[in-house]
Order: structure tokens, then sequence, then C-alpha cells
């Protein structure tokens, strides 16, 4: 283990929480740029596909109400720092 560094989550940790969800549901990131972060409590969010998107900005996007063809997901978001 790297020392005086603080990971959010192990695997065991992560299964623990992922085991909770419907198994059926696709899983997405959040992410840009280059590196690793620890990431927030996985949640589930309903989202739309935006496949013409620019490559920054991400292939899926929040899914607002007047939006048909929309989903749910299993969003695991890396940690931001404003370092």
């Amino acid at each position: 283990m790297v020392k005086d560094v603080r990971f959010t989550f192990t695997v065991k940790e992560l299964m623990d929480i992922l085991a909770t969800l419907p198994p059926d549901l696709p899983v997405v990131t959040s992410g840009y740029e280059s590196g690793y972060e620890n990431f927030y409590q996985p949640f589930v969010k309903k989202l739309k596909a935006e496949p013409e998107s620019m490559y920054f900005d991400g292939q899926f996007q929040d899914a607002e109400d007047k939006d048909t063809d929309t989903f749910e997901a299993v969003i695991i978001e890396r940690e931001r720092r404003d370092d």
C-alpha cells in the first residue's frame, strides 16, 4: 500500500455497494484529461445518450424531465480537486 495516500474505497467496499444495485444497470464514469483519482460513492442517475458530443463533454449527459429515450446508470464519479 502506498504511504500517506488515502484511498476512498477498497475492492470489497466497492463490491458491497454495487451488490445493492440492480445488476443490469450500465456503469459509467466521469473523466477527462490524464491520470487517475479516487472516486465518490457510486450513485444511480438518469442519463441520455449524446454520442455526437465532443469528447470532452462525454457521450452521456444528465437527462431532463422533457427528454425521451433515457436510461438509468450507475455513476462512478472521480473526486475533483481544486489545488
